[in-house]
């Protein structure tokens, strides 16, 4: 199969979709276009993110990575049908990938040939939601991160990657979210290669069931406790 043609849907200038974007650039994965959501919304999840993996190096703006490529960055007020669809109705997509987004639900989700899929900072199903590394030290959950179809559920799509991710004592919090950013990029880019490989209909599967609720963000009593568990050593998931 041909690399899939595909929209990139970000937060505007959010460090995930930047570093999941250098990920399948670095493997001639080029969007078709790109979609931004420029909002309050986005501002406030951008510097929430920045704090999480404060200390930790940036991938170049999306602007800068695509200039070579000629890719139309449209920004839109929010990730919404009505929004979004007149900026790709008039492209045949294969995908949408989602490279850090709010909850997006509706016809977007319809529209590629092939589908939507994500990755997210958390192993799928056990911890879906927000804040999946403070959930994961919080619960004794391993920690990792999956890519997956997107439906209307939150994070409740068909799986297609899910990887763990090494944890060593001594890493702090914004440690563990870095390397889940890192990991969710790089699990994009492999779907994105098994996907030019013909590799989904072998590798899509269904998530099951969790144990845990759909988490919500970690208020700072949650973080708090985090924090000791990783200062103490007390995670339940160490690899060393």
């Amino acid at each position: 199969m041909a690399k899939p043609k595909f929209a990139f849907l970000l937060l505007k200038g959010h460090p995930y979709g930047r570093e999941m974007l250098k990920q399948i650039i670095s493997e001639g994965f080029i969007p078709e276009i790109i979609v931004e959501e420029e909002s309050e919304i986005a501002d406030e999840e951008r510097e929430k993110f920045l704090r999480r993996i404060e200390g930790n190096p940036l991938a170049p703006p999306v602007e800068v990575q695509v200039s070579d490529f000629g890719t139309p960055i449209v920004s839109v007020p929010i990730h919404k049908t009505d929004e979004v669809m007149p900026h790709l109705g008039e492209i045949e997509l294969d995908l949408i990938v989602f490279g850090g987004t709010r909850i997006i639900r509706g016809e977007i989700l319809d529209y590629p040939k092939d589908g939507v899929i994500n990755s997210h900072p958390g192993l799928l199903p056990d911890c879906r939601g927000s804040a999946s590394p403070a959930w994961s030290v919080f619960h004794d959950i391993p920690i990792g991160s999956s890519t997956h179809f997107c439906d209307n559920g939150i994070d409740t799509g068909e799986l297609l990657l899910r990887r763990e991710m090494e944890v060593t004592r001594g890493m702090t919090y914004e440690d563990l979210c870095y390397g889940t950013l890192v990991l969710s990029g790089i699990l994009m880019k492999e779907a994105l290669i098994a996907y030019e490989e013909g590799m989904w209909g072998q590798m899509r599967r269904p998530q099951g069931e969790s144990e845990h609720p759909t988490f919500r963000n970690a208020p700072e009593e949650v973080l708090a406790v985090v924090r000791e568990k990783l200062r103490e050593q007390t995670y339940a998931h160490y690899s060393n």
